[in-house]
């Protein structure tokens, strides 16, 4: 008896197209861990980008202007406090942009984490020695960075592609071409 082997990693419900199919109720899909981990990761970038991106007018969590490092400020137009403004406006329209297309708009956030982890290191790296760096905060976007790469992935094969259409979409589960 010959047993079946895979040259790639397979988790029922989310590669397969057939098992996809089948276990395309709401219901089998809230059962599978996969698309949990796909569902906490597109609330989180939903909801953690419009959260901090509104404090950024309001400052209550903390000054956001101390991560901003001076040479930004004294090279974009307006104060500091207008520029993390223009930050939270980024922010919010970043969770929306993941909320309405999760297969896109996690590349964009990723990029974006990518320039906040910059600002963070040239900031550390300007101010020198042990204080008032950001290397922890640095780090931690990195790993948010990551987190936003994985989503994007995961939206890849929980999301319908963009622009495909619901006749496409309805052709194939039904089996016909197009």
């Amino acid at each position: 008896m010959a047993m079946a082997t895979t040259t790639s990693i397979e988790h029922a419900g989310t590669t397969s197209p057939s098992v996809r199919q089948a276990a395309g109720t709401r219901a089998g899909r809230l059962s599978d861990p996969v698309f949990q981990a796909y569902l906490i990761l597109r609330t989180a970038f939903v909801v953690a980008p419009i959260v901090f991106g509104v404090d950024k007018f309001f400052n209550w969590m903390t000054p956001w202007t101390k991560y901003l490092w001076a040479g930004f400020a004294n090279h974009l137009p307006g104060t500091p406090h207008q520029i993390m403004m223009g930050v939270g406006v980024v922010e919010i329209t970043a969770g929306i942009l993941v909320l309405l297309v999760p297969r896109v708009a996690p590349y964009v956030v990723a990029a974006w984490l990518g320039g906040i982890v910059t600002d963070l290191v040239i900031k550390s790296v300007a101010v020198g020695g042990h204080t008032q760096v950001f290397w922890d905060i640095a780090l931690r976007d990195f790993g948010l960075l990551l987190g936003a790469l994985a989503l994007a992935r995961l939206a890849a094969v929980f999301t319908p592609p963009l622009f495909s259409g619901r006749r496409r979409a309805v052709a194939r589960q039904s089996g016909e071409s197009a």
